[in-house]
């Protein structure tokens, strides 16, 4: 499967918590901090098959403190 990008916004003073919740639940591939709207951009592979979107309400969305998230897929175009 493709990369997919999630991007993150926490409750103002969480960033850190929920940076490792997410490493905890080994899910991520990489993980950065980031300026402007969102707080945390992720890069992850769910599992082959996976619907993208249930697995994101149930692997990152639920994380305490998480407040928003968009989630980008890649496609293999070249």
């Amino acid at each position: 499967m493709s990369a997919v990008f999630v991007q993150i916004r926490c409750k103002p003073g969480t960033t850190y918590s929920v940076a490792d919740e997410l490493y905890e639940r080994e899910i991520v591939s990489e993980l950065y901090s980031t300026s402007g709207e969102w707080d945390l951009l992720l890069k992850l592979y769910p599992p082959e098959g996976a619907d993208i979107g249930h697995w994101i309400n149930e692997n990152i969305a639920n994380i305490a403190n998480v407040e928003r998230s968009m989630t980008t897929l890649t496609f293999k175009a070249f």
